[in-house]
């Protein structure tokens, strides 16, 4: 008969398959407990990267809409959507002589239509670039040269035609640059020159789509949407606010820090809660791992007993038991974060949309640490919850554990 030396993790595996159904629901504790851990702290990373990307991509200090467009404008840039509204162009020269203005940039927004005429509903956003500040900067880490008229910049949520074009009112528009995400409203826009705006607009209008009350040729000219400001960092943004509101009316004034501090607020008591949620459940986890435990390991006194009469020491043993749970641990975490990152991952899109809040995947790196982390805490849980039953069973005495029942 051939002989085999059993290590302790080699006995460990063996008992594990003896017993499927044991193994099983500690492999299930295991990954609840990493699936939560996992998804929730993936979760919480991603939307606190998503609040720095965009608090990053907007760029502006003041946000200077008409008068009640306030929440038009705050929407289109959480979400996007079709928003336009529209004020004298003649304002942005006013506001640019605001005292503490360091400089401002008009903007022009369309919406396109979901039809025929345009491959998609999407946001049009037309800008100066002989004032902008803040999308060409954006445009620059895609696109070395200059955005030419004619040539459209689409956001990371656009789909675009084989050809690298896409359809806007009938025409076709080549695209110079796909942007990067900034987990905002323009990922699904469309930026392009106020000469572009205005060819594309009188093209729509010999299609027939009158969609605005003024000449084609002047649309842009004359009206403007918004006019993001940069302020001098010595002033105060709230202070120059009250200053434009002031000395124009039929303006509001939106101030980044205020918008930003109301999404990070939101964004801190969501985090905290899956924190604390997170928290309860690995506690909870321990818990109930200690009591399957102590009942495991009241059923297997007479197997620790006849190992212990074969010659194993008391602490192969407990080697033995922690070894199982280690094990059974380990695999329950790997099936737990395999599961959330299906659950999470896939569906970013999905879950920026229904939590109404910036959201982007973090960068790799930072997700394989929470990927180590939540292995070593899945792995933690069945030694540190099997610890205390391992230690009582095996200074239980050999004889009396035998002859117990008799």
């Amino acid at each position: 008969m051939q002989k085999m030396n059993l290590t302790t993790g080699g006995l460990s595996l063996k008992n594990l398959r003896a017993k499927p159904v044991r193994t099983a629901c500690l492999v299930v504790v295991a990954a609840i407990l990493a699936f939560a851990l996992f998804g929730g702290s993936i979760l919480a990373l991603n939307l606190q990267q998503g609040l720095a990307t965009m608090t990053k991509r907007f760029g502006a200090d003041l946000m200077v809409v008409p008068t009640g467009a306030s929440e038009k404008a705050q929407s289109l840039l959480l979400h996007g959507g079709a928003n336009y509204f529209y004020f004298d162009a003649a304002i942005a020269d006013k506001v640019s002589q605001t005292e503490g203005v360091v400089c401002a940039s008009p903007q022009f927004f369309l919406t396109s239509l979901a039809t025929d005429c345009c491959d998609a509903a999407v946001q049009l956003i037309a800008y100066d670039p002989a004032t902008d500040f803040v999308v060409q900067p954006w445009i620059a880490e895609k696109h070395s040269g200059q955005v030419r008229d004619g040539q459209v910049v689409v956001g990371s949520r656009i789909a675009l035609r084989p050809n690298g074009t896409i359809q806007l009112f009938s025409h076709e528009y080549p695209v110079a640059a796909q942007l990067s995400s900034s987990a905002s409203g323009f990922d699904i826009s469309v930026f392009m020159t106020m000469n572009t705006m205005r060819d594309l607009i009188g093209r729509a209008r010999s299609e027939g789509y009158n969609f605005l009350s003024v000449q084609e040729k002047e649309a842009v000219r004359n009206r403007v949407s918004a006019i993001l400001v940069k302020t001098d960092s010595a002033k105060a943004p709230s202070l120059i606010a009250s200053n434009i509101r002031k000395q124009n009316e039929g303006v509001d004034v939106l101030v980044s820090q205020g918008i930003f501090a109301r999404i990070a607020a939101s964004l801190s008591g969501l985090v905290n809660y899956i924190r604390l949620f997170s928290l309860a459940l690995w506690v909870l986890a321990v818990i109930v791992l200690a009591a399957v435990f102590s009942g495991i390991m009241h059923e297997r006194k007479k197997e620790f007993a006849l190992l212990r009469i074969l010659g194993a020491t008391r602490r192969r043993l407990v080697g033995m038991v922690l070894g199982e749970s280690f094990i059974a641990g380990i695999a329950g975490g790997v099936a737990g974060i395999a599961l959330a990152s299906l659950a999470v991952f896939p569906f970013s899109t999905l879950l920026s949309e229904r939590l109404e809040l910036p959201y982007l995947d973090a960068p790799p790196s930072r997700i394989m640490l929470f990927v180590a982390g939540s292995l070593f805490l899945s792995a933690l849980v069945g030694p540190l919850a099997s610890l205390y039953a391992a230690l009582r069973m095996s200074r239980a005495e050999t004889y009396f554990t035998m002859r117990e029942g008799e």
